[in-house]
């Protein structure tokens, strides 16, 4: 049954629509705009029946809150309102409406109207999901060739991926950094992973391939990774803006080899001023690098890696990462171990 959430400040208004619709629908009731992206957050509907004239927060700011919302700027809002006029009209389609009904309501005509606007909905949902899953395979593809050039195997992507993703859900559990990593921020994340070494697509074989240490001049090259990395993914976040993980790509690509103390690169940020999932990234590259078999040597011991990473505690690393990475670390090397 679909989620209709009704927001109107009048309440017997809202009690007239609620029993309208709720005979065909799951339907929430809201008498404020900041009670409805409560809901929203809580419970996101399938469509919005807003009106327009509330105190505090109109129907017009409300909706503008919703659009900002990746999360829930996608959801179709239906604008109601008592006072016919045509300005308002377009104004109200302008800002993102999808339709605009004037109240009384004819029950008839609501459902109708709904039901055009879920089916609608549903379809250009459907269409984004197809586009999105096509431009991801195409980039994970992309990123396995990538990594297969430096003498790794594909499989170092899925792999970080699997722990970035760990990783995160440890932080989401101990509730640390809630204002950034939600499960939806996760979700992107976990997409975006493939991708954080995207720039050696233009680093030279003669250096990518090098077994012994890199000299000075070639590890500059080599750094230079990040940046192109960056300039890539703003490319094509320029060409798909709507393919959103691609900004947590970019964001990964450009700080992963930052260093909690600043002795990173490209930019030496420090502590906080790195982006959470570049440090999270760090982590999780890290200790695939460790502990996979190369063909110049064979990988380290879970338990060698993992003294490697807790050294790195507020130096290389971000002290909680670290400690999110100790809680769980049994279960890294079981994933480890799988692939």
């Amino acid at each position: 049954m679909n989620k209709i959430l009704v927001v109107d400040d009048n309440l017997a208004s809202l009690k007239q629509i609620g029993a309208q619709l709720e005979e065909c629908y799951d339907v929430s009731l809201a008498k404020s705009g900041a009670m409805a992206l409560q809901i929203c957050m809580q419970e996101k509907p399938d469509l919005i029946l807003l009106d327009i004239e509330m105190p505090e927060m109109d129907g017009f700011e409300t909706l503008k809150r919703l659009r900002l919302n990746q999360y829930l700027g996608s959801i179709p809002v239906i604008f109601l309102t008592g006072n016919h006029d045509i300005e308002m009209e377009v104004r109200g389609l302008q800002s993102g409406a999808r339709d605009f009904i004037t109240k009384p309501i004819e029950k008839s005509i609501l459902i109708h109207r709904i039901e055009l606007h879920i089916r609608f909905s549903s379809y250009q949902t459907h269409l984004e999901n197809t586009v999105a899953k096509l431009s991801e395979s195409v980039a994970l593809s992309f990123a396995e060739l990538i990594e297969c050039r430096d003498e790794n195997t594909g499989e170092h992507v899925a792999r970080t991926s699997k722990y970035v993703g760990m990783l995160g859900k440890q932080l989401i559990k101990k509730g640390l950094f809630p204002d950034e990593l939600t499960l939806t921020d996760l979700d992107m994340v976990v997409r975006a992973a493939p991708l954080h070494d995207i720039g050696k697509i233009a680093i030279s074989d003669q250096i990518l391939l090098k077994p012994d240490r890199l000299d000075d001049e070639e590890f500059a090259i080599m750094k230079r990774h990040t940046l192109i990395g960056g300039e890539l993914l703003e490319n094509m976040i320029v060409r798909t803006p709507t393919q959103y993980y691609l900004r947590y790509a970019k964001m990964i690509a450009l700080s992963h080899h930052e260093r909690f103390d600043g002795k990173g690169y490209p930019k030496g940020l420090t502590g906080d001023d790195i982006p959470l999932y570049g440090r999270i990234m760090a982590v999780a590259d890290v200790y695939d690098a460790l502990v996979a078999n190369r063909v110049y040597r064979r990988g380290m011991s879970h338990a060698e890696a993992c003294r490697i990473i807790l050294d790195g505690w507020n130096k290389n690393f971000d002290g909680r990462i670290v400690e999110a990475f100790n809680d769980i670390n049994d279960k890294l090397a079981e994933a480890a171990n799988k692939t």
